[in-house]
């Protein structure tokens, strides 16, 4: 038999989508049509439980963002409470003079119960209760929805880069850094809805206002003229009953409003409010020792209730004791073992030689617990992730990075060191973080002023509790271990050439051999040497080209080994071969490739001092080779102020010519020759190289 269809609204999913358009429908359906005093009372006592479940929900969210539909959930409980208004409005005018339940029970209640049957203290409890609402409760919701809002469209920027950042350096994955933006665009989009509807909670308290007055002056109009009635009568009896119906809305009003207040003023924790009320206003004994002998005081002064304040005394400093017993019992540590005795000194062996580290991380003592493992040190965990990133996208492991500890540096200093020599250096203070100017803060920073290790950046350390402040202003924010494990990053990149030797060689090889191992059959040594394998490989790494594309490398020299020897002739053939790979590294999703070119009678110029130098340029004329240094250096800063990569497309013999050349002076610029472009690709020239002979 076959299983049972349902329709989608009678579905979980379909039933949620139908909820919304249904309930709009009814509160529209509420202005307009009668309802009986029993269906009043049923959506007042609706209202009310509403007010309280989106008040607890405020309550126990941890950040704003896990109650994200709360701007939609205000707007639709103002509207409900207006429908009320309006519906409750109409049976008053028509019953209210049979009776203080003619608009049902609850308001009912509300009138005799919460005030009493007394209409001018009605008036006033509901006068009161109104200027809390909108004056005091919403007007402070708005305005903090309002800074917030602000805030985090300025904050934008800076958090944007944090996760570019924190991605480049192999701290998180692209899915998420994906979710962090989205996040971050989230929270910019909940403060300004919730900016906007705070207005709709500011009406509503006028709204209430001007509804019980004309519930008041028509029930006397309608009382004393259709239905005779006296007129201390008429203000008795539609008084209270407006009076009901005001406060039996502006209490639901009241208590969203507080929720709307609760969840822009929080600060972003990973505690709800109650853990933090607790955790934080009863944190410091000293406080509460303080405040039980001031309420103390107070108690033994005559005419003073002495029962209420002195036992609210003793409860202050009974808890003061149990924090205070419990800091101690936190503070107490096991004494240290004693130190080791002193092991006699030996001769020395051949067993202390100790080879060079092929990649070493040297730090000062304060930065210890950044790579010690008994302290979860993170910076361990972040190198790895930057040594499995480099591998899949370069193409190759790069050598363990050996960590130690050197009391020679400054206590926060660092230095990076490859084959036993520095290639970098810097300083950071664990506990602080690193404030990055990207160019376009809206002001400076308290702390001392520095640079970023890695780009060069300007750059200034301040306190953790200024990050949010910095973020603010448009600064890229980091930790200590990040422009540590940033900086490593950048200098394994530059110097991967030289990070790979002949032993990794062999390794790709074998690795390829599993795969492919036909395809390596009698290349290696027999057909050409691993030194040269070695040397094209490097020489693609020095240029910035990444060798994941093992097989198509391999077969390009398997292909051209035979006839050319030499590994700058095979660099070239392979980079040919990988022309597509380099484009798409270069220009990633685009099919336009913006380039600079260099004019005629130049190329002309250089082919043929080429023809007669040797592939080596070292005969080029000094005043041509200053002409096309200064030359290339304007065109690539034209570039990148239009956003665009420089990069110079030149003939194919001229290629590695100038790409060695202008390596040195400009090493952001790329050489790419015109056999190299895919045939799938448009070129558009941007720039002109040009020079005088």
């Amino acid at each position: 038999m076959d299983s049972l269809k349902l329709p989608l609204w009678m579905t979980g999913a379909g039933s949620r989508a139908f909820a919304a358009p249904v309930i709009i429908i009814m509160m529209l359906s509420m202005m307009i049509l009668p309802l009986p005093a029993f269906a009043l009372d049923i959506f007042f006592s609706f209202n009310i439980a509403l007010s309280v479940i989106v008040l607890l929900t405020s309550l126990y969210t941890v950040k704003p963002l896990d109650f994200m539909v709360f701007p939609t959930v205000l707007l639709v409980s103002t509207m409900l409470r207006l429908s009320l208004n309006v519906a409750s409005t109409r049976v008053v005018l028509t019953e209210g003079h049979t009776g203080p339940d003619a608009a049902g029970k609850v308001i009912e209640a509300f009138g005799h119960f919460l005030i009493g049957g007394n209409y001018a203290v009605g008036i006033i409890v509901f006068i009161i209760l109104t200027i809390i609402n909108f004056t005091v409760v919403t007007k402070g919701a708005g305005r903090i929805a309002e800074v917030g809002a602000r805030f985090a469209l300025d904050a934008m920027p800076g958090k944007q880069m944090a996760i570019d950042a924190d991605l480049n350096a192999g701290l998180i994955g692209e899915q998420d850094a994906r979710k962090r933006r989205k996040e971050v665009g989230q929270e910019a989009e909940f403060y300004g809805a919730m900016d906007g509807a705070s207005k709709y909670v500011r009406g509503d308290a006028i709204a209430g206002i001007i509804v019980t007055v004309i519930n008041i002056v028509g029930g006397l109009i309608v009382g004393m003229v259709q239905h005779d009635l006296d007129f201390a009568v008429a203000i008795k009896s539609y008084t209270l009953l407006a009076i009901g119906d005001g406060l039996v809305a502006q209490i639901p009003s009241l208590i969203i409003s507080t929720a709307a207040g609760v969840v822009v003023s929080r600060v972003a924790s990973d505690q709800d409010i109650g853990g933090q009320l607790v955790g934080q206003l009863f944190a410091k004994p000293q406080v509460m020792y303080i405040t039980a002998a001031i309420i103390g005081g107070m108690g033994i002064i005559p005419g003073m209730p002495h029962v209420a304040f002195l036992f609210l005394a003793v409860l202050l400093a009974t808890m003061a004791f149990v924090v205070t017993q419990k800091a101690k019992a936190a503070a107490a540590v096991p004494p240290p073992p004693p130190p080791p005795t002193a092991a006699p000194e030996e001769e020395a062996t051949w067993q202390d030689i100790v080879p060079v580290d092929t990649l070493g991380l040297e730090v000062g003592y304060r930065l210890i617990p950044l790579v010690d493992k008994t302290q979860s040190g993170e910076l361990l965990r972040r190198i790895k992730g930057i040594r499995k990133k480099f591998a899949q996208e370069v193409g190759f492991l790069a050598p363990p990075v050996h960590i130690r500890d050197n009391l020679e540096l400054k206590p926060s200093a660092y230095r990076i060191t490859l084959k036993g020599v520095e290639v970098g250096a810097g300083e950071a203070h664990a506990g602080q973080f690193l404030a990055i100017n990207p160019g376009m803060v809206s002001g400076p920073l308290p702390g001392p002023v520095t640079s970023d290790p890695a780009f060069g950046l300007p750059a200034t350390w301040i306190d953790a509790g200024m990050r949010e402040q910095a973020q603010t202003m448009g600064y890229t924010v980091v930790d200590a271990g990040t422009v540590v494990a940033t900086h490593l990053n950048h200098l394994i990149t530059t110097h991967a050439a030289e990070l790979l030797g002949r032993q990794e060689v062999q390794q790709l090889l074998d690795h390829l051999a599993k795969e492919s191992p036909k395809l390596l059959e009698d290349l290696v040594p027999k057909t050409i040497s691993l030194a040269t394998l070695q040397k094209v490989l490097q020489n693609l790494l020095t240029e910035g080209v990444h060798i994941r594309d093992m097989r198509s490398i391999i077969e390009t020299i398997a292909e051209h080994a035979a006839t050319v020897r030499d590994a700058n002739e095979l660099t070239a053939l392979v980079r040919v071969a990988l022309g597509r790979a380099i484009v798409q590294q270069i220009f990633p999703s685009t099919n336009e490739l913006s380039v600079m070119t260099l004019d005629n009678r130049l190329e002309r110029l250089l082919l043929q001092a080429l023809q007669t130098s040797g592939p080596d340029g070292t005969g080029i004329e000094p005043g041509l080779a200053d002409t096309i240094a200064v030359q290339a250096e304007q065109a690539t800063r034209h570039q990148e102020q239009m956003g665009l990569t420089p990069v110079l497309l030149v003939p194919a013999p001229l290629r590695a010519l100038l790409a060695r050349f202008l390596r040195r002076a400009l090493p952001q610029l790329k050489v790419l020759s015109q056999a190299e472009l895919p045939e799938s690709k448009t070129i558009k020239v941007t720039r002109l190289v040009g020079g005088q002979a």
